[in-house]
């Protein structure tokens, strides 16, 4: 599709159509469910707490969050997306969260696009986490360029993204997983901060998983089936909207993929992404094993208008997990993990 490209010419379009097709087309998961409606907490008609004592701060990564809630990679490498990753930064600044920005490989490739990725002046306080895709480790990127990506924006650690299925869909795609585990590893062994593998939206299974821990990563996230379809995205850029996406029931449920998860690497730092959409399923998700839970899709919109915007959507979604953690009688983060979900 985009053959004869300059490499930074041909990634600034694929960002754009994909940010234009997340805000204005259809990237619904299709017939997945991301699996929290398997569970429910068995309601505490006396929770024996005051709301108003009911504490949602965490720990993640040596620093103190106000919630367990991180704003997910989404945007970076165009011009909208320096509107977007300002506002969610100062938005999670206000609320005392953490944040991941996108893809910094149009950053590196192109030092134009650096000032799209930069929040800290907004943002000095925040737990930050660069971003590559893992799989540019097969692609000539060193520990040097993580190294860059890191020092680029302040942050605090870095997320390596594996995303198999997505680039297998696309034209352009990087399809050479061959060997990556070690190239991983190497970027733990010689990296200054932690390093955290997520997926983009089909999930991390137990065997994956234990890989991971083994190779020195310090967090995973989940990123699991049932949120934004990559799949139904890239259709879309390379047939039209209407074209039919063969994997929209492809991945592992968020739910599931958390349990497999937590069960390979019971101290791993996990996070449970993937169609995460109120304080319900952030609930859910500590009780099924995360440390914390990732926001992603349900803030473009917002962030694309002001931080206020933002800010007002996560504090609902604050305030619903206080009400999960009230009304299943636990007051404190480290109650929830314990608390016992029923299935059916």
């Amino acid at each position: 599709m985009f053959s004869g490209l300059p490499v930074k010419t041909s990634l600034h379009k694929r960002k754009r159509e994909h940010l234009d097709i997340a805000l204005t087309g259809d990237v619904s998961p299709g017939s997945i469910s991301k699996g929290f409606d398997a569970y429910r907490f068995v309601h505490q008609a006396l929770p024996e707490i005051d709301l108003s004592s009911v504490d949602t701060s965490t720990q993640l990564f040596g620093r103190v969050l106000k919630a367990p809630l991180l704003i997910s990679p989404m945007v970076g490498g165009i011009e909208e997306a320096a509107t977007i990753n300002r506002n969610l930064a100062m938005a999670a600044q206000d609320l005392g969260l953490g944040m991941g920005v996108g893809s910094q490989r149009c950053a590196l490739d192109d030092s134009e696009s650096v000032s799209s990725y930069t929040v800290r002046d907004v943002a000095p306080d925040i737990l930050l986490f660069a971003n590559l895709g893992a799989v540019q480790l097969n692609h000539g990127y060193t520990v040097e360029h993580c190294r860059r990506a890191v020092d680029m924006i302040g942050a605090d650690a870095l997320m390596l993204h594996l995303n198999p299925l997505q680039e297998a869909l696309q034209s352009e795609g990087n399809t050479d997983f061959a060997g990556l585990l070690k190239r991983i590893e190497a970027v733990c062994r010689r990296l200054e901060v932690p390093v955290i593998v997520k997926e983009i939206g089909f999930g991390i299974s137990s065997e994956v998983a234990s890989r991971l821990v083994a190779a020195g990563v310090r967090g995973i996230d989940v990123a699991g089936a049932g949120g934004t379809s990559f799949s139904r995205i890239e259709t879309t850029r390379e047939h039209g909207q209407e074209a039919e996406d063969a994997f929209s029931s492809w991945g592992i449920p968020t739910a599931e993929s958390v349990k497999m998860v937590r069960t390979a690497a019971p101290d791993i730092t996990l996070i449970a992404s993937g169609g995460v959409r109120t304080g319900v399923e952030v609930a859910k998700s500590i009780a099924l094993g995360a440390d914390a839970a990732g926001i992603g899709a349900p803030l473009l919109k917002p962030a694309s208008i002001s931080h206020s915007e933002v800010v007002d959507c996560i504090k609902g979604i604050i305030k619903d997990l206080r009400i999960s953690m009230f009304c299943a009688g636990v007051g404190s983060i480290g109650r929830l993990k314990n608390c016992t979900l029923s299935q059916g």
